[in-house]
């Protein structure tokens, strides 16, 4: 190509038009590694908190009612048992939340 031909690439210099295409994928890669390199944060202690609040009240109201259920259909008392345990376990739940909700954020 002549010097006065417009479809002729100048060199830019760093990051300019005139890279290689090898120049182009290293720059690319290296800013790639350097925008996903931070590390995770780890989820705050309110996070985990509220984790285990989910978890004891679901859990604890799920396993009253199977305890509940599974002695009421042993027994034939249905439905009483697993009301008398659905109303323990809520209590029980709270419970445990409100012991929760007492500690210190670690």
């Amino acid at each position: 190509m002549t010097q006065d031909d417009p479809r002729q690439v100048p060199d830019g210099g760093i990051g300019g038009i005139g890279m290689s295409l090898e120049e182009r994928l290293k720059a690319a890669r290296n800013a790639e590694i350097a925008r996903t390199s931070e590390a995770p944060r780890k989820p705050s202690s309110g996070y985990k908190q509220g984790s285990r609040v989910l978890t004891e009240l679901i859990g604890t109201l799920a396993g009253g009612g199977i305890i509940g259920w599974v002695l009421d259909h042993w027994l034939g008392t249905s439905p009483w048992l697993l009301l008398a345990m659905i109303g323990l376990a809520v209590i029980v739940a709270f419970r445990n939340i409100y012991r929760i909700s007492n500690e210190r954020p670690e």
